[in-house]
């Protein structure tokens, strides 16, 4: 490995992010390099992590902490997932070694012994999207990238970061989809969550979670296989995914929870005023009970404390999206 590459801001500022494009100083070209059995096998040690950054400094710190999530204790396994969280996702902002952890999560999320499945998940699933907190409109709540420049605390380009790590979550559909049967129901909220962000596969993947919302009867995660197939379809463009939602929250036959994912799909996949029987049937459908059920949903979680009624306000109302805070120091 040539660990001596180093990201030239400097040369950056003259020539522009495009001097490093497909060089091994590109994460994308990282990722799609990785040979399959150095990330089954977990060959830590034979990814250039040091290349790469996360909000801390160099990411040569990660291979010990993706050992220590392998561990079978609770606490040392927890403390290592803490400790990845707060550095190669940093509140919100994707480092750019995170798309190289991606491969060894989602490996240590499939195996049914691992601690904190869903946690690990989720984290994949936040280096694979730009985070939306506090927005929760009809034009941001279900987009996983965006055509905008942003740059991570170290000053590399985060889209280079979010599309590499949304390759590989591409690169691994078939450790993904069986988790969607998964007996745990938190994980297979975190599988919906995470599969939505695939640049690719996109029509294997929506057949395999609508199949699954046939079958599912925990109300968080049909929310979550709706609006999983929502994003994708929104993403990627898939013919007759508005009229997918829209059957299905017009339809009474279906339970409240879909119904409601549904009708905010079909808010963010279409560009139609909101039908008055779409307003009737949600002021029918969203009861407190509901509201305690959904605001746990990633999507929607990621909107507020209280994200569906916020969501709500946004899409129907066109209330100012942002998190809502009553400390004025916050």
């Amino acid at each position: 490995m040539t660990e001596e590459l180093v990201f030239d801001h400097e040369e950056v500022r003259v020539h522009g992010f495009e001097l490093y494009e497909a060089t091994q100083l590109d994460v994308r070209a990282v990722i799609s390099g990785m040979p399959k059995n150095v990330k089954d096998g977990f060959l830590l040690e034979e990814v250039a992590w040091s290349r790469f950054r996360h909000a801390y400094g160099s990411g040569h710190d990660v291979p010990e902490r993706l050992t220590r999530l392998r561990s079978p204790d609770a606490e040392t396994a927890g403390l290592a997932l803490d400790l990845l969280w707060g550095s190669v996702v940093h509140q919100g902002t994707v480092g750019s070694v995170a798309p190289l952890t991606v491969p060894f999560l989602l490996r240590i999320a499939a195996d049914p012994s691992a601690y904190g499945r869903a946690g690990v998940l989720g984290l994949a699933a936040a280096a694979a999207r730009r985070a939306h907190w506090g927005y929760g409109t009809r034009s941001t709540f279900l987009r996983v990238a965006t055509q905008e420049l942003l740059c991570d605390c170290g000053g590399y380009l985060m889209n280079w970061s979010i599309e590499a790590s949304r390759n590989a979550v591409t690169a691994d559909v078939d450790l993904l989809l069986p988790l969607l049967n998964d007996a745990d129901s938190d994980v297979r909220t975190s599988t919906c969550y995470t599969l939505a962000t695939a640049s690719g596969e996109a029509g294997r993947i929506i057949g395999a979670l609508r199949a699954r919302l046939i079958i599912e009867r925990t109300p968080r995660v049909s929310a979550s296989l709706v609006l999983a197939v929502a994003e994708l379809g929104r993403e990627h463009t898939v013919a007759g995914t508005a009229v997918w939602a829209r059957a299905l929250w017009a339809d009474p036959t279906q339970p409240a929870d879909v119904r409601v994912a549904a009708a905010l799909a079909w808010l963010c996949l279409a560009d139609d005023p909101v039908p008055d029987d779409l307003r009737a049937t949600l002021d029918v459908l969203v009861t407190d009970g509901l509201a305690d059920v959904l605001d746990d949903v990633p999507w929607i979680a990621h909107v507020d404390d209280n994200g569906l009624d916020r969501t709500l306000d946004q899409m129907l109302n066109n209330a100012l999206p942002g998190v809502l805070c009553d400390d004025p120091w916050a």
